[in-house]
């Protein structure tokens, strides 16, 4: 049946001549609204030579001081201009381009005004006024004229932030240049060593002044910490000195005291050395009497001896306790001071008087050895025994001497010592009282004085060390600019020696001269066109598109084959009569009578259903819409030269695309008939729009970004654009499908949902040609 429909369609398509032309045109039409769209758009920047916009310079110029050139930067401007084609500059009187601005002469005008050079140049002053140019235009001649003219007036603007950038450049590297050459002349050079002598002599004045600063404040630091040690010790001899006079009180009678005990001592002595003499004499009577009886009764003379003999040796008590009398007496000598004319002497007769009592000492020990000896031997030897008398009897004489001896010794030399220390002990303390009293009133005064001079000396110590510092500071500053001198002298003479390699500071201010030099030296209109714009844009094309007609291609392409399938839909026929279902079913002319009214589906008893009616007339329609397709993408390629990297993708895009359309209006123009075309054109208004093939869709209302997704446009152009130049991951494939799934809905209302609404269809037709207007 579909088959039956499609050839008797094709049949009455080229039945004549004028048939064939429509067909033609219908397929042709679709393809010449694209190519000239794509064609007008190919290249709209680069035909902008025939826009007149006016320029008018009248800058004075500027000169001064600071640059005694005399700038115009209104002349550089117009210079410019002459060698820019992007517009039809024409270079006119501020009055003539303002009123060609508003007869339309003109698209825009630019004016220089008069101030401009001297007000570019306030930025060396404290007052800066910012540099304006007039820009006149006229926007109700052309939509698009504003924005290009506007790019022009850019492009001045540009030309002159870098012409005012190479030109203060230009100024700063030829100042620089002149005074490097001036910094390496004789004349120079004599200041410069003038210079680091003046200021070698003042770093060495100031470290000096540091010095004796530093020095005086030590000084005064050591002098402090005197008065403060003075104060402490006249306050501790304040203390003292009270204490002293309370001992010195006690000193005095306890001087008189030793005085009378040194009388007393010595009288003890004599009496204690007479009873030890007389107790020799008793032994060595006793001794003769012990002797005598040696004949008669030895036993009871041995007895005697012995008892003797222990009566010497109990004696030796007596010397140790006189011993060390002397010792203690030796110690306390010995507290004097070295001073005193009588310690030493003293100490002497002293020492002298131990080493007799130690002589008696030992000449007692020995006579009670040779007592008890001589116990033993009277009852053994009489003659033995008789020696022994002898010898006792001549070691108690020597005993009684060595005792005579200490007596005489402490008589003649310890005595009138002691006496003599007494009396001077007696006069020291005298005048040491008087001392004491005045020392107390003395640090009494004082006191007060040496906490004054304290706080004082701390504060100029503060002082001092802050200017010290200062100096140094100074001092440090000025060594530093000396060494940056010399080294900027020694780089610019060219042949220095180098001098030590050590010395990074130096290395790095030799470099810094060594680029200065070589600025300076260096061709200045380069480097002050290069100052002027020092960075240069480098574009890196994702995905390239050849030029302005290729980006457009795919929105006007997509947007022909809808206008394509809109424009089959107006002059072909959607429905079937009755008269081709009857011949189609092999009926004759007419359908029988009780097949009713003519309409779709009302054949369907015989076989033809309504999804036959649907297919059959749809398919001449997706014939000649696969031809526009075709037709459009072809000669996109290969009449424009639209760039086309997958040209077999870039005609399945169109082959789709037409398919999907063509069902698409089809399908409204079948179910809902002229109003289905009503909403085909609706549908295509707003595709335009919110397609993105124009304007980014992110630019667009939010209403449009909402719709985006829902409608074929964005995804036809979306895979056309991959197909163009090159796809990202599996994009063409996704947007292949996204653009297929909108035959669903379509295919949907085509054969299902168009059956409840055929008779209000029919009803809406009927009312709509009783008007005999529609």
């Amino acid at each position: 049946m579909i088959w039956g429909i499609f050839k008797r369609d094709m049949c009455h398509a080229t039945r004549n001549v004028i048939a064939v032309i429509v067909s033609m045109g219908l397929v042709v039409v679709p393809a010449l609204y694209a190519w000239f769209n794509i064609a007008a758009s190919w290249d709209p920047y680069g035909n902008t030579k025939a826009l007149k916009v006016a320029v008018a310079n009248n800058d004075k110029g500027y000169k001064s001081d600071l640059i005694p050139v005399r700038v115009n930067v209104g002349e550089t401007i117009i210079s410019t201009l002459h060698a820019n084609d992007q517009l039809d500059w024409q270079f006119v009187k501020s009055d003539k381009a303002i009123d060609g601005v508003k007869s339309g002469e003109y698209y825009a005008a630019i004016v220089i005004p008069k101030g401009f050079s001297a007000d570019m140049m306030t930025l060396f002053s404290p007052d800066i006024k910012h540099a304006q140019l007039k820009y006149y235009l006229n926007e109700k001649i052309n939509p698009i004229a504003p924005h290009i003219t506007d790019q022009g007036a850019t492009t001045v603007v540009n030309t002159i932030d870098k012409t005012f950038a190479k030109t203060i450049a230009q100024v700063g590297l030829d100042l620089a240049s002149s005074i490097l050459h001036y910094s390496q002349s004789p004349q120079m050079a004599e200041y410069m060593r003038n210079l680091n002598g003046n200021l070698t002599t003042m770093a060495d004045t100031l470290s000096g002044a540091s010095q004796q600063i530093t020095s005086y404040s030590q000084l005064l630091g050591s002098a402090n910490d005197i008065v403060d040690s003075t104060g402490k010790l006249l306050a501790s001899a304040t203390k003292a000195g009270k204490q002293a006079q309370s001992a010195l009180k006690q000193g005095k009678s306890g001087a008189t005291s030793f005085t009378s005990a040194g009388a007393n001592v010595t009288s003890s002595v004599n009496t204690a050395l007479d009873q030890v003499s007389g107790a020799f004499d008793q032994v060595a009577a006793k001794v003769n009497k012990a002797f005598d009886a040696i004949g008669k009764d030895s036993d009871t003379a041995a007895g005697q001896l012995t008892t003797l003999s222990e009566q010497v040796s109990s004696s030796e008590s007596l010397y140790d306790t006189y011993i060390t009398s002397l010792n203690h007496m030796h110690e306390s000598v010995e507290q004097l001071p070295d001073s005193d004319s009588a310690k030493q002497a003293l100490l002497e007769a002293i020492d002298r008087e131990i080493t007799l009592l130690e002589a008696a000492k030992g000449d007692s020990q020995k006579l009670a050895q040779q007592l008890k000896d001589a116990s033993t031997q009277v009852t053994q030897d009489t003659a033995a025994a008789e020696r022994s008398r002898k010898e006792i009897l001549n070691r108690i004489t020597s005993a009684k001497q060595s005792i005579s001896n200490v007596r005489d010794d402490y008589a003649t030399n310890v005595k009138p010592k002691i006496d003599a220390l007494a009396s001077t002990v007696s006069t020291l303390i005298s005048q040491t009282d008087s001392m004491i009293t005045q020392l107390s009133g003395t640090a009494d005064d004082l006191d007060d004085v040496t906490g004054d001079v304290g706080t004082n000396v701390t504060s100029i110590r503060s002082t001092l060390g802050t200017i010290a510092k200062k100096l140094d500071s100074s001092a440090a500053t000025v060594k530093e600019l000396i060494t940056k001198l010399e080294t900027g002298g020694n780089a610019g003479d060219g042949n220095s020696d180098g001098g030590d390699g050590d010395n990074d500071a130096s290395s790095s201010d030799s470099g810094e001269s060594d680029e200065l030099r070589a600025l300076a030296t260096a061709n200045a209109s380069t480097l002050s066109t290069l100052i002027s714009a020092p960075v240069a844009l480098h574009r890196v094309s994702v995905y390239p598109i050849a030029n302005y007609g290729s980006a457009m291609a795919p929105f006007y392409t997509i947007l022909s084959i809808w206008v394509g399938a809109i424009i089959l839909c107006a002059m072909l026929k959607v429905t079937i009569s009755d008269r081709e279902k009857a011949h189609v079913l092999g009926l004759g002319d007419t359908l029988p009578r009780v097949a009713g009214p003519s309409g779709p589906g009302n054949a369907s008893r015989w076989g033809l259903r309504l999804d036959h009616e649907y297919f059959g007339r749809y398919a001449i329609f997706a014939l000649l819409a696969l031809l526009q397709g075709t037709l459009v993408c072809l000669g996109d390629m290969y009449f424009l030269g639209v760039q086309a990297n997958h040209a077999l993708q870039f005609l399945a895009v169109g082959w789709l695309a037409a398919l999907v359309f063509s069902n698409i209006v089809y399908t409204l123009t079948v179910s809902f008939g002229d109003i289905g075309k009503a909403v085909a054109v609706v549908l295509l208004v707003m595709q335009v729009a919110g397609s993105g093939g124009t304007f980014p869709i992110e630019t667009l209302p939010k209403f449009f970004q909402m719709l985006y997704p829902f409608l074929p446009f964005p995804h036809a152009i979306d895979a056309m654009h991959a197909a163009m130049a090159g796809s990202y991951g599996n994009e063409y494939l996704l947007d292949m499908v996204y653009l297929a799934l909108f035959l669903i809905p379509s295919l949907l209302l085509g054969l299902v949902l168009r059956k409840p609404v055929i008779r209000l269809n029919n009803w809406v037709s009927r009312n709509l040609e009783s008007t005999k207007v529609m």
